[in-house]
């Protein structure tokens, strides 16, 4: 009986130890598959932007935030930092989009997530893929544009170049008086 319970206990023990790396290898591969598999164009925004790892890049190149913008039914965009000088001159350039994307984090340091690039002149495409329209009037007070979300740092299970990330949250944006 001694002998049978001493198995047990080990197979027990290496059930769930199994299941634990299982569980971690999981959790792993959902947050790296979105962001290193499905786009060659999200690999090329990643190699073209990455100076804006650290917001400072963003705001030394004359972006500045707007409020984190949530989804109605969950996700959001994060706070955008919108370079008004790339915004009017229409132009798409894979290094220099309109807007650079940040989800506000627990301690209050600032995650890049995405870019977004926006034009009034389309149809719009990047590297073959398609823009999506936004008609006017819209919550941004712009007139007709074209944009695309690239979300080349975070995984979207919605797809890669979905407007919302249901991954990302506005929870931890300060308030514009802070």
């Amino acid at each position: 009986m001694n002998m049978t319970s001493n198995f047990c206990i080990r197979l027990l023990a290496a059930a769930v130890v199994t299941a634990a790396c299982t569980s971690l290898a999981r959790a792993h591969q959902e947050d790296a598959a979105p962001i290193s598999g499905d786009s060659p164009l999200a690999g090329k925004v990643r190699a073209a932007n990455s100076r804006f790892l650290d917001v400072k890049a963003a705001t030394a190149e004359g972006y500045a935030p707007i409020p984190c913008a949530s989804g109605i039914t969950g996700g959001a965009m994060g706070i955008h930092y919108v370079n008004g000088q790339y915004l009017k001159d229409d132009k798409i350039d894979i290094a220099r989009p309109e807007a650079v994307m940040y989800e506000p984090m627990a301690d209050g340091t600032l995650k890049l997530v995405a870019v977004e690039y926006i034009t009034s002149k389309g149809p719009a495409s990047l590297d073959g893929q398609l823009f999506n329209f936004n008609s006017a009037p819209n919550r941004y007070g712009l007139g007709e544009f074209y944009e695309l979300h690239v979300w080349a740092w975070k995984g979207n299970p919605t797809g890669t170049f979905a407007d919302m990330n249901p991954k990302v949250s506005c929870e931890h944006a300060m308030a514009p008086t802070q």
